[in-house]
């Protein structure tokens, strides 16, 4: 508990910086605003000071205290200068601030609920659980959080394929290692700056949308769109307008059976909250800094601030720190930066040419050396021609319909209705949804959504603003108020029940035999240990100790570029038939332990036979049986 405390006063410092920073640089925005500013620059700032001392001395307890002092030095100067410089910001009454509060407070309050519920919580047998959405891609990311702490390599290696460097964007989860590094339990270090991030997304979100919509409820109407917003999957849980109760039960109860995401019948648009934000940590900090760039580069392109070419300087700055955070966040801001760019010049205004260009220059110096050095080197084989995004059941246009309901029914009348202003801001994003539609940018087609959700965001605003214009011309229209409950309620029904099944989902991720078995491992076995485990993607050994296993699952490497098959037999050899391949295999991987659980016996034909008769046990339980193989392992199993 004290040392979670430690790791709150170390976040705080960083946060009372990214306020500082933001007092004098953004002077002049609205409360909101700079509260934004201040919560993107304090993430980047825990995300890269911490990085930059990691490079040059590894990921240590010193790497991250210099990292501190650093922040401390930099707040210190922006607060001196705030108290000579930086004037009031803007001033609004509470009262103007009656709708975000009211639109963002419930969303805030369901995304934290998920986050608190589907973080490794201890069940009372001592096994741990998540939920729904975080059963899958949450092990990715507490290995590498234990393994950076643990090992201390930076940039780090894949603790679940031994002997390859990794080219995912890692600070989405060195932030985390930073706090578990400190002294905070892993819950809380995977907790604390996700929440906070989360309540960033939130904000950059109404910003995006306020600064560009100007009415309340316009805005209030895009935001909740984008966040609960669905097509008309619901209708497959129906049976003329009667409810199927096994069908609704099965939304509630079902393994992604809702209505935003059944893959077998066409349904792939997902929930913002449930599938993008609490499951993908790179969405979730890269959306931190990605709206607050978006809203800086809509208003510095269309609305020309007198601090239009600080808002091109800072545009460069944060643009420049998104590869290593979230490559796709980097791309989709791109995609819109270029289309603004070349509508400057046909228009030729020079001012915003300049500034679009020296917020280039500043964003590309700064982004290379992490696209050359790591992105490119991953993902070169990653860009192919793929026609139709991830449509295998329906046409073109009945894929969208469905899952995008009355969302994309809406968009051309919304498009039409539409003045030249919106107009442009919102053609920024059709090169997302044209680059989607013809190329993947990942092996796995579904991730093209990371993209995809920015262009939606721009749908969103754009027919926000259409319904609600629509709205009024109706004027005395008799029955105009249960039309609009009705296409509310078609709009939100989906995303409603998604938000609503997360909420009720659990699943034990790791059994309390195998947080046992990780428990000794953890305290016992040296930190660049090597250990023989099945490639199940919920691996006790790589999620929980930190050590280096041979091979994890496909689900996260194949999708990450790497093609297991050699290494795979090479793990079932060693399992199968120790007796005749594992001394030659030895040389290659020099394991120090071989650890046999139920995985390891469903996936392998283990010959355990061989290694009790061979190796000492280090440690049983009821379900796992792990043999020291090294002589170091086998030195401290005797000790």
């Amino acid at each position: 508990m004290f040392l979670n405390i430690v790791s709150t006063l170390y976040c705080a410092l960083y946060l009372l910086a990214g306020y500082a920073v933001a007092r004098v640089i953004f002077k002049e925005e609205a409360p909101h605003l700079r509260i934004l500013f201040s919560g993107a620059i304090a993430l980047a700032l825990l995300m890269w000071l911490p990085a930059l001392f990691s490079f040059l001395m590894g990921f240590t307890l010193a790497a991250q205290l210099l990292a501190g002092a650093l922040c401390l030095i930099i707040g210190a100067v922006f607060y001196i200068l705030g108290r000579k410089t930086a004037p009031d910001a803007a001033r609004r009454t509470l009262r103007s601030y009656r709708a975000m509060l009211f639109t963002l407070a419930p969303l805030l309050l369901i995304g934290l609920y998920l986050y608190l519920t589907h973080t490794i919580t201890t069940a009372a047998d001592g096994s741990l659980h998540v939920g729904q959405s975080t059963y899958g891609d949450l092990s990715l990311h507490l290995g590498l959080v234990t393994s950076l702490k643990v090992q201390g390599f930076f940039p780090p290696s894949y603790s679940i394929y031994y002997g390859q460097a990794i080219g995912y964007p890692f600070l989405c989860d060195s932030i985390s290692a930073t706090f578990y590094t400190l002294g905070a339990s892993l819950r809380y270090a995977m907790l604390l700056p996700s929440c906070i991030a989360y309540a960033t997304v939130l904000l950059g979100v109404w910003s995006f949308f306020e600064g560009w919509l100007k009415k309340p409820s316009y805005t209030v109407l895009a935001t909740l769109f984008f966040f609960v917003g669905g097509g008309f999957g619901f209708a497959y849980h129906f049976d003329q307008l009667k409810l199927f109760p096994d069908n609704i039960s099965k939304i509630f109860t079902g393994f992604y059976l809702t209505p935003t995401n059944q893959p077998g019948i066409g349904l792939s648009w997902v929930n913002a909250i449930a599938d993008m934000l609490v499951p993908q940590r790179a969405t979730l900090f890269g959306w931190s800094l990605l709206f607050p760039c978006l809203t800086l580069l809509r208003r510095a392109v269309f609305d020309a601030p007198k601090n239009q070419k600080r808002d091109f300087i800072a545009l460069g700055c944060f643009a420049g720190c998104l590869p290593l955070i979230h490559t796709h966040s980097f791309l989709a801001l791109g995609m819109v930066s270029v289309v603004y760019f070349l509508r400057t010049v046909f228009r030729r205004e020079h001012k915003q040419l300049a500034g679009l260009a020296v917020y280039g220059v500043i964003a590309l110096a700064l982004a290379a050396p992490q696209l050359f050095l790591f992105t490119f080197r991953q993902s070169e084989h990653f860009v192919r021609l793929h026609f139709n995004w991830t449509n295998e059941t329906d046409t073109f246009l009945w894929f969208y319909i469905k899952n995008m309901g009355l969302l994309f029914l809406m968009l051309p009348v919304a498009y039409l209705m539409a003045d030249k202003r919106d107009r442009g801001i919102y053609l920024g994003s059709l090169l997302i949804w044209i680059a989607c539609e013809t190329l993947l940018f990942q092996p796995n087609p579904y991730d093209n959504n990371k993209l995809l959700f920015i262009w939606f965001a721009f749908n969103c605003a754009l027919v926000a603003k259409g319904l609600c214009e629509l709205y009024a011309r109706l004027g005395e229209l008799r029955g105009r108020r249960l039309l609009a409950v009705m296409a509310l309620c078609a709009v939100f029904l989906s995303g409603g029940l998604t938000l609503g099944r997360e909420a009720v989902s659990d699943y034990e991720l790791i059994s309390a035999e195998q947080v046992e078995a990780a428990a000794y491992l953890e305290q016992n076995a040296p930190k660049d240990a090597l250990i023989l485990t099945a490639a199940n993607h919920n691996n006790a050994v790589a999620v929980l100790t930190g050590r280096n296993i041979v091979l994890g699952t496909d689900s996260f490497l194949y999708f990450h570029g790497f093609d297991t098959t050699q290494r795979r037999r090479q793990v079932e050899r060693m399992f199968a038939n120790p007796a005749e391949s594992l001394e030659e295999l030895l040389k290659q991987f020099p394991l120090d332990y071989v650890y046999i659980g139920d995985y390891e016996r469903y996936e392998f034909a283990v010959d355990e036979a061989y290694f009790a008769a061979n190796y000492p046990v280090a440690y049983q339980n009821d379900e796992v049986t792990i043999y020291a193989i090294s002589a170091r392992s086998q030195q401290a199993t005797n000790e």
